[in-house]
């Protein structure tokens, strides 16, 4: 029997819950979310070293509390960019000056995700979930107090508070998939936590445009720009107050056996230091922090400067750019759902994020080949195939990361990864940026399919260290073993009784 069988629905808090032990050791009866003995053992199997599983119905509530608090964030990423002909008239600023309302979020990264990282290690789940929700409903209400022409830097203000929250966001898919749910839906709950992400940014993308017309009185426009910021602001206080009454730090009983070893370690055992040491020296992972910065860093340049793309070759289309922009990303959610369907089914990491790296290549290529043709429909074909893989690639990244690092921290491992990413990304906007001025938007996306050609090249040179899935596989085989000498002793047992009697 699987664990997909633990997936049975009971009645909460329902005390005549019945618990089976398998041969993976896990509950097979998804109970409610009442509390049950934390020293409950394996039955029947004789081996201390196995620790009781249990699913809980809360994952999902959990996993989809983070999804639309990071669905919050995302969107205030793109929401300057996407009209960035607008903003720079209504704050008389110029393009490059917008372009940094989208790379405050890659630099602001960089510096806090070791300190996030450590602080996740030392205070846990809920703590960093508290503390993104209420930077972020800081954020959009600063940012509320900004719309005058002269308060630019008040909105650049706002904008750093909710990239600092992204901070505690980013990397925690992979963490809350782990620390939840079972080994056989870890990487379709790590899509969830990414797909809240994506759709924030097609959100971003589609609303923007919609909420904040071009139209030359500023009046006007500070209306329309304050209705969108009130509205964010709504929906940041309704999150926040959400999680503090909501959301959980972790199940009382693990999930799987992995995340059982992983809580025996004692405290004093732990050193975040050394936790940073051991990734830095595991090749195969530092390959993937690289094709990993590579991918999703071309995925924020294209993000950040879709608008201006698109104006120069279709005047006039910003609500069509934003469109483009939700096409890329809608397209991407279905590749990230599809992907971590595919990986609890086979359990090929490797070759899973070398054939959606590869098909990446050929969508950055085909759209960057039919950009200028003249035909929005083809770039909203050619956009969706890019989409569907670039984006898609995300979960991939993550939970191929923990299979590399496991027992390592996986906030810790999805930091790193994100980190290159924040990093490439920040070059990558301002390198084609600057291309696209000089040379046109062809030439500037020919530079980022250079890059994911190398990226490309590069996974293929991954070694596959499947290191989480052998500690489950280890388990199950310990477990098959016990109960095989168990059934061994049994029948001995009932052969001298037999013989017994017939004497």
């Amino acid at each position: 029997m699987s664990e997909k069988q633990a997936l049975e629905d009971t009645k909460p808090n329902e005390d005549q819950s019945v618990w089976k032990a398998d041969s993976d050791n896990h509950v097979k009866l998804e109970g409610g979310d009442a509390a049950k003995p934390s020293d409950v053992s394996s039955e029947g199997n004789g081996s201390e070293g196995l620790q009781a599983t249990r699913l809980y119905h809360r994952r999902w509530v959990i996993v989809f509390l983070f999804s639309l608090y990071s669905l919050s964030n995302s969107y205030q990423w793109i929401q300057y960019s996407i009209i960035s002909n607008i903003f720079t008239k209504f704050y008389s600023v110029d393009d490059f000056t917008i372009d940094w309302m989208s790379m405050i979020y890659m630099l602001t990264y960089i510096p806090f995700i070791f300190p996030v990282t450590w602080l996740l290690d030392k205070k846990g789940l809920r703590v960093i979930a508290l503390v993104a929700t209420a930077l972020n409903c800081a954020g959009t209400w600063i940012k509320v107090a900004s719309v005058r022409p002269n308060l630019f830097y008040v909105t650049f203000l706002g904008q750093f508070c909710c990239s600092f929250a992204q901070v505690f966001i980013l990397g925690m898919p992979s963490r809350i998939a782990s620390v939840w749910f079972g080994s056989e839906e870890v990487s379709t709950a790590c899509s969830i936590g990414v797909f809240g992400n994506q759709l924030g940014i097609a959100i971003g993308f589609l609303v923007p445009p919609i909420l904040v017309p071009n139209v030359d009185d500023m009046d006007e426009l500070a209306h329309h720009i304050r209705i969108m910021f009130y509205i964010t602001a709504g929906v940041a206080t309704l999150l926040f107050v959400l999680v503090v009454f909501v959301f959980q730090e972790r199940p009382k009983i693990p999930p799987t056996q992995a995340q059982a070893t992983a809580r025996s370690i004692p405290p004093e055992q732990y050193s975040y230091i050394a936790s940073i040491r051991n990734l830095l020296r595991n090749k195969p992972f530092m390959l993937l922090v690289v094709t990993y910065g590579l991918n999703v860093g071309c995925f924020y340049a294209v993000g950040t400067l879709l608008n201006r793309m698109i104006i120069v070759h279709y005047p006039g289309e910003e609500v069509n750019a934003g469109r483009i922009g939700l096409t890329i990303v809608i397209a991407g959610m279905v590749g990230s759902l599809i992907c971590g369907v595919w990986l609890d089914r086979t359990k090929t990491y490797k070759q899973t994020t070398l054939a959606v790296y590869l098909l990446s290549l050929v969508g950055m290529i085909v759209y960057a080949a039919t950009l200028s043709l003249g035909h929005l429909w083809v770039v909203f074909i050619t956009a969706g195939v890019l989409g569907f893989f670039m984006t898609g690639y995300l979960p991939l990244g993550f939970e191929f990361a923990v299979e590399l690092t496991y027992p390592e921290s996986e906030g810790t491992s999805s930091g790193l990864l994100n980190c290159s990413a924040q990093v490439f990304g920040i070059i990558f906007t301002i390198c084609q940026g600057k291309i696209i001025d000089n040379y046109g938007t062809l030439a500037g996306n020919i530079f980022l399919c250079v890059f994911l050609l190398i990226g490309t090249i590069m996974t293929a040179l991954i070694k596959s260290d499947l290191r989480r899935q052998n500690a489950n596989l280890q388990a199950k085989a310990a477990v098959s073993f016990e109960a095989s000498q168990g059934c061994s002793a049994l029948f001995v047992c009932w052969g001298y009784e037999t013989k017994a009697v017939v004497l």
